[in-house]
């Protein structure tokens, strides 16, 4: 499919959903600055995206977590408009519905991501690890919380959800129903958790996983097609949003041969199509990379990722109009950049929060480590001075938030 012009502008135009991660004002900036047209949607009308002088057009949608038939059905409306060539998933209910419809959205525009059963596969964090066990990608011992398991009091271990979201393709709910599953739980050593009361809260039986006692994080991220990959990255999280991890706050890209193994041993195993960020653990004293979990949608560092030179917003756009040959991938390794917001949110949690399992820093070490990298990397998620609004409305939204606390 080629890029021609259409009677709603000059070229044809993405869609892309407005959320609160920058992600979303990352690629309206990368496919505004090459003249593609850019559609924001979105059920916030305070999302920064639709701050951005790269976007052109501003569409409000129903909220994905109130309906998620009639957010489907507001996207199928965008995408059966001529000028439309594709749609950009930023988040994990974006992909889930347009890969649950996806031969609904085929019928007017590209689709670069997965279908539905490759999806399963990964936001199916069971038979992900599977898939990374036959891959021979390294992985914490991982189980359905009711099996049966021998509790060592001196062994630490997490519970998280089993599904990165809970549609009615994977558990028992209406098709309209769509639940981001509860937060990961720290069970200090040697207490037997209550397997029927996190069942229940989380809605699902959820995962046991061993606990890695590290903040060594590694993102792997790539752009496939039908298997192949076209464009790959790597960062660092030297700070999340949390001091026990988390979104990414500061982080630096990196260059490392075992990761990118892991990465792609991994995704050819699932015989991946469209994005992927693989967040991995390095393991403190084997220096293995254990797989986490997979993103399969763009990730809430883009940015940082488009100003080391790895411009996947770009590079998405292309592939979606069979253009892939035209992606020329490469990027700078060992540069750092933050998102302020997150930075915040970091000092925030060192005053503030108890993580089981985990210790928090000094407080004026936190503050120390954050000053010193912001002023050694000055690469920033939000703030760019060609396009400043979305900055600001991400702090004033930041501001709302703790005022509303």
């Amino acid at each position: 499919m080629s890029v021609e012009s259409t009677p709603w502008g000059e070229t044809q135009s993405a869609v892309v959903p407005g959320i609160s991660a920058p992600s979303s004002v990352a690629c309206l900036r990368s496919l505004g600055k090459r003249g593609i047209r850019t559609i924001a949607a979105s059920s916030d009308e305070t999302t920064p995206a639709f701050s951005s002088r790269y976007c052109d057009e501003s569409v409000l949608v129903p909220s994905p977590h109130d309906d998620l038939v009639a957010y489907k059905d507001a996207l199928l409306s965008l995408a059966m408009r001529p000028d439309v060539l594709t749609i950009i998933p930023v988040r994990e209910e974006d992909v889930y519905v347009l890969a649950r419809y996806r031969e609904e959205f085929q019928e007017h525009v590209s689709t670069p991501w997965p279908e539905f059963d490759t999806l399963a596969g990964v936001q199916d964090r069971i038979r992900l690890f599977e898939a990374a066990e036959n891959a021979g990608v390294a992985a914490p011992d991982t189980r359905l919380l009711d099996d049966s398991v021998e509790w060592n009091p001196e062994e630490e271990w997490i519970v998280k959800a089993r599904y990165s979201i809970l549609g009615d393709g994977y558990v028992d709910c209406e098709p309209e129903s769509c639940v981001a599953p509860p937060s990961t739980r720290y069970l200090p050593p040697g207490v037997t958790p209550d397997v029927d009361a996190l069942t229940e809260e989380m809605g699902h039986v959820p995962l046991l996983q061993e606990f890695m006692p590290t903040t060594d994080e590694y993102g792997f991220f790539a752009l496939y097609d039908h298997g192949e990959p076209l464009a790959t990255f790597q960062h660092r999280q030297r700070r999340g949003w949390s001091y026990a991890g988390g979104p990414s706050a500061f982080r630096e890209s990196v260059r490392i041969p075992d990761l990118e193994e892991s990465g792609l041993a991994l995704l050819d195993e699932l015989d991946w199509h469209g994005l992927a960020m693989i967040e991995f653990l390095r393991d403190e004293e084997t220096g293995e990379f254990k797989l986490m979990e997979i993103n399969p949608r763009f990730w809430s560092s883009l940015p940082f990722s488009v100003r080391a030179g790895a411009d996947f917003p770009y590079y998405y756009w292309l592939l979606a109009a069979g253009e892939e040959d035209r992606i020329d991938h490469e990027y700078r390794a060992n540069i750092g950049g933050h998102l302020l917001r997150g930075e915040l949110l970091y000092l925030h949690s060192v005053l503030t929060d108890e993580v089981d399992l985990v210790e928090p820093p000094a407080f004026s070490s936190a503050l120390s480590d954050v000053a010193e990298s912001l002023w050694e990397h000055p690469r920033f998620d939000y703030f760019q001075t060609d396009d400043v609004r979305p900055f600001i409305r991400d702090m004033r939204n930041t501001y709302g938030a703790f005022r509303d606390q």
